[in-house]
């Protein structure tokens, strides 16, 4: 939906919406007839919520498409992914604070472990830990390429950040990495005349950093994808007449948050954590984005128990959010994660939308069986959550006489 229609339906009112975003929720299976993750995790909390609101599965971005995470949150905040993209290194960019300027072009980078053939063993460097990365940006940090600065940043574990900034530089390259094991790495590709230039130094570069991280194991090689350039796009306030804020404890979704105006509220890395940033900070608000990040990672490391532990880690958390009273609470994923699959897939991903007017379905489970017969419908487009959420807090005027 257009964010200028909904701009023009909108009403003050003294309402709180709280999104809280299980990342990489949705699941599959790992034998046949056997439960989602989310279906054999215990969540009498997520199934109380469920039984007294709405649910469905929504499409991130469009039927069979697997989204990314950049795209599939968008879509959440109401944002049409596929008219607003951005690349996740602008997002990891801002979600560490980097001071971005205009023409910076960055990346999202992962350190990787490649065999003595140049193949792709392992895409994350075994998850190596945050301290072991500084050390490897610092020495990434000292290359240099012709009519540009670079840096070289931690993000967080293997995820690491690379900016170029210099003249006539150009964001439309390809991604490196190959996405699985046993390939070798990309080779940057330009994918317009203007970013020619800028291919080639990201091509030094990355043969620079092979040279610097010979003799490192296991990350002894770098992966670079999402280059894009800062754009300049609608804020929360604008578009929704909301005053948002983003509690998220990676960095990356707090770049998110930045990006489109909300206020990245500090927190910690645990779970517990974040819980308390949103108590603390209830009466300063309209609307929370509320962000857990292990749900996908165990995905992606094919560990179907411990998403399901981290799924009910969350169910034990949600009455103290309830407690708060909002007046809209959505529960959902940015995208289905399945252990199965060790990556993000294309199924549509549950979701609850809990209000005091919403109009009640037969679910009584959180999970993708019981949200396929959910009132909001099997295959409900992600953009159409916030409009909805909003409506369901009293912000949207009538349409028409």
């Amino acid at each position: 939906m257009e964010l200028d229609f909904i701009r023009g339906l909108l009403r003050p009112a003294e309402t709180k919406i709280v999104f809280l975003v299980m990342d990489g929720l949705g699941g599959l299976p790992v034998a046949a007839g056997g439960p989602t993750e989310l279906e054999k995790a215990r969540t009498p909390n997520l199934d109380g919520l469920a039984a007294e609101g709405i649910c469905g599965l929504h499409e991130p971005i469009a039927a069979g498409i697997t989204p990314g995470s950049g795209p599939s949150h968008l879509a959440l905040f109401g944002y049409d992914p596929v008219k607003y993209q951005v690349g996740r290194g602008v997002l990891a960019a801002l979600g560490t604070d980097f001071d971005l300027q205009p023409g910076d072009v960055a990346a999202r980078g992962n350190f990787c472990t490649v065999d003595s053939e140049g193949r792709v063993t392992d895409r994350r460097a075994g998850r190596i830990s945050t301290e072991q990365n500084r050390k490897l940006c610092a020495m990434l940090d000292k290359i240099e390429l012709p009519g540009v600065e670079v840096f070289v940043r931690t993000v967080k574990e293997h995820r690491f950040l690379l900016v170029l900034r210099g003249q006539g530089l150009c964001g439309e390259l390809a991604d490196t990495d190959p996405q699985q094991v046993g390939r070798k790495p990309l080779a940057v590709k330009a994918l317009s005349k203007a970013a020619e230039h800028t291919a080639s130094l990201v091509s030094r570069f990355i043969e620079e950093a092979g040279k610097v991280l010979a003799d490192s194991h296991p990350a002894n090689m770098v992966l670079v994808r999402g280059f894009s350039q800062k754009p300049d796009w609608p804020t929360m306030s604008e578009a929704f007449g909301l005053k948002a804020a983003a509690i998220a404890a990676y960095p990356m979704y707090r770049g998110l948050g930045k990006l489109i105006g909300m206020d990245v509220l500090p927190t910690g890395t645990e779970l517990e954590e974040e819980f308390e940033t949103l108590k603390a900070n209830w009466d300063k608000y309209d609307f929370f984005y509320l962000h857990v990040k292990p749900i996908d990672s165990a995905g992606e490391d094919g560990d179907f128990d411990r998403k399901v532990e981290w799924i009910e880690k969350v169910d034990a958390l949600v009455p103290d959010l309830v407690r708060l009273k909002p007046d809209v609470l959505v529960v959902t994923g940015d995208h289905s994660t399945p252990s199965a699959l060790k990556s993000h897939s294309w199924h549509p991903v549950p979701v609850l939308l809990w209000s005091a007017d919403c109009r009640r379905d037969p679910v009584t489970s959180f999970g993708e069986r019981a949200c396929m017969a959910g009132g909001l419908g099997a295959n409900i487009a992600a953009v159409n959550l916030m409009p909805l959420a909003l409506a369901n807090a009293g912000r949207l005027e009538k349409f028409g006489a």
